[in-house]
């Protein structure tokens, strides 16, 4: 081989390089579907268990996440088997442990606060790891860095604006009406009044979804069983003050783990020409199952193997874990044609128009005209944002 054959094959050589890195094979515009499909199932995956008591959520995520290892092995059989990437677990290792602070944010600051802090921390973090090039990653530029950032902004302040929406979760046809709203704990502390032997808490055999609260005096063992189930933990116990703090704290680590999740995968796959971002799902998808039984073992000794086990979950949260691996599958898709910086502010944000629908026209847990204006406020700034992210790329195919 001659001087001019080498140059040409050192140069043939590295633009095959370049391609792999930074342009798929698949048309962009078959990643704006996928981001509408992942935007789809992640704003719909947790309906199934919407009715179903899931307790302190350690069994609920286990379930979970043994239903995502399993969409994770279908979709590595329909990829006929790629090679497995260790590195690439540590990113479904992240999500687990920001995953596993879901219950005790919960606990301290509520639902929608919790929640807002950690969509935005998370739209953030891996936007900000794709388009600057963090962590080893290259920077992912886009055709209109105005319009993404414009997007991005609109993106952040939605999550907030959806923090001011409160649901009406009382109980029907219960013989005292309880009123929950997002603030309030998933977990209801009502040792005090069992303790006073006012109130006992039962489930209706005919709605065993259904919490009902009736005045009995004098049944001790029902009361027993609901203060064992209630019983006081860590958090119950801090001040105001400090719940607040840990709260926060919380929301802010576990929506930056939630954004690193893609970052393993985005680095390995800029280093290895042509390869498909679907051939990644399994790995990332065995680091979450792996970890997610790792804290379930954990919490079983904690509770001296005695941990609470709802059998009726089993079902609804398998299928919540399957759709949860189904959207995800498309987000790698998204992310592999778009872009991070594209992909994350519209799969991040989106789903909570899809969620607020639901709670909206289904479950009929958004009531007044306070609630409908802030929700429509949401929907203005989400889609506004969603649709500026995504004109920021232009579609094109390789």
């Amino acid at each position: 081989m001659d001087l001019y054959q080498m140059s040409n094959t050192t140069d043939m050589s590295t633009m095959e390089t370049t391609t792999g890195s930074s342009c798929s094979s698949i048309p962009s515009y078959f990643g704006y579907i996928a981001a509408a499909i992942a935007v789809f199932f992640y704003g719909s995956n947790f309906a199934p268990v919407k009715k179903f008591e899931t307790g302190d959520g350690m069994f609920f995520q286990w379930v979970l996440c043994s239903a995502i290892w399993i969409s994770g092995l279908v979709v590595n059989l329909i990829q006929k088997s790629p090679p497995f990437y260790p590195i690439v677990m540590v990113g479904g290792v992240m999500w687990a442990t920001g995953n596993i602070c879901v219950v005790p944010i919960i606990k301290t600051v509520g639902l929608s606060l919790g929640m807002c802090i950690w969509s935005a921390t998370t739209l953030l973090s891996g936007w900000t790891t794709g388009r600057f090039g963090l962590f080893g990653v290259d920077q992912q530029p886009v055709d209109s860095n105005t319009l993404n950032y414009i997007g991005v902004a609109l993106a952040v302040c939605s999550a907030f604006i959806f923090s001011f929406v409160r649901n009406d979760i009382g109980s029907r046809n219960t013989d005292i009406a309880i009123s929950v709203t997002e603030n309030s704990p998933l977990i209801r502390d009502y040792s005090n009044q069992i303790e006073s032997g006012s109130t006992s808490i039962y489930t209706s055999d005919s709605r065993p979804e259904t919490v009902v609260f009736s005045r009995r005096r004098g049944s001790s063992s029902i009361n027993r069983d609901f203060a064992t189930r209630g019983s006081d933990s860590f958090f119950d116990n801090l001040s105001t003050s400090a719940k607040r703090i840990f709260g926060i704290t919380l929301s802010l680590v576990s929506g930056l783990l939630y954004g690193q999740m893609f970052t393993p995968t985005i680095y390995k796959q800029q280093n290895i020409p042509k390869s498909d971002g679907l051939d990644y799902i399994f790995s990332t998808f065995c680091g979450i199952y792996l970890t997610s039984t790792f804290y379930f073992l954990v919490y079983c000794i904690f509770m001296k193997n005695k941990p609470k086990v709802y059998p009726r979950v089993i079902l609804p949260g398998t299928v919540s874990g399957l759709m949860w691996g189904v959207a995800t599958s498309f987000w790698f898709v998204a992310n592999e044609t778009l872009s991070e910086p594209v992909a994350f502010p519209i799969i991040s944000t989106v789903p909570a128009v899809i969620a607020s629908l639901l709670g909206l026209f289904v479950f009929k847990e958004i009531k007044g005209r306070r609630n409908l204006l802030i929700l429509l406020l949401g929907f203005a700034s989400t889609i506004t944002g969603a649709v500026l992210t995504g004109l920021s790329k232009k579609i094109s195919s390789c």
